[in-house]
C-alpha cells in the first residue's frame, strides 16, 4: 500500500531533546509534536526546525493532569510558562494546543480532563487566544468518549485500532 504524498504526519509521545532534528529529518511530513513538556525540547524542536528550513511545526504542551511521577508533562501550574514560551520565544514553532495522558489502565477520571480544561482557559487568556483555536488532546481508547463529551479535538485510539500493547516481561 502507497500513502500519499502529502500525508501529514503527528508524533506521540517522550521525544527526547537530542532526537528532534533526527526526527524532523525523518519525516519531512511531520505537522505536529503532542508532548513538548519542557523548553528545552522547545527550543531544541525549534532550531531544528530553523535549521532545516521548513515551515513552523504545529505543537502541543504536554500537561501532566494526574501528577504521577512515571508521566512526561509540565505541571498545571507551570503549563501557561511553558506555552507562552512556546508562542513567544520559538518562532519556528506554533503552539497549537495542550495534551495529556490517560492513567496506567488508560482511562483518566474526569478530574484529569477538567484540569486540561482549566490550563486551556488560562493559557488562552494569558496568550488572548480563543480557546476555540486551542486543541485538546485527551482520551485514549478506553476513555476517549469522556473526553470527547469535555471538549477533546485529538483522541489517540491505537489499541482499538491495532490490539493491545504488549509490554516485554522483565526478569
Amino acid at each position: 500500500m502507497q500513502l500519499p504524498e502529502d500525508i501529514e504526519w503527528h508524533y506521540i509521545g517522550h521525544l527526547q531533546s537530542n532526537k528532534a532534528k533526527q526526527l524532523l529529518t525523518a519525516v519531512p511530513n511531520l505537522a505536529m509534536v503532542h508532548g513538548v513538556d519542557n523548553q528545552k525540547l522547545a527550543n531544541y524542536l525549534d532550531r531544528a526546525v530553523s535549521s532545516i528550513g521548513r515551515q513552523p511545526l504545529k505543537v502541543l504542551v504536554q500537561v501532566n493532569t494526574s501528577g504521577e511521577e512515571s508521566k512526561s508533562g509540565v505541571d498545571p501550574s507551570n503549563c501557561i510558562e511553558l506555552a507562552k514560551h512556546v508562542k513567544l520565544d520559538c518562532p519556528n514553532l506554533e503552539f497549537s494546543g495542550l495534551m495529556t495522558i490517560g492513567q496506567p489502565d488508560y482511562t483518566s477520571t474526569p478530574e484529569n480532563f477538567k484540569t486540561l480544561l482549566n490550563c486551556r482557559t488560562e493559557v488562552c487568556k494569558v496568550l488572548g487566544m480563543a480557546e476555540s483555536r486551542c486543541e485538546l488532546s485527551m482520551g485514549m481508547s478506553s476513555d476517549f468518549e469522556l473526553a470527547i463529551e469535555m471538549g477533546s479535538t485529538n483522541v489517540r485510539i491505537g489499541s482499538t485500532i491495532f490490539g493491545p500493547r504488549e509490554y516485554p516481561k522483565r526478569q
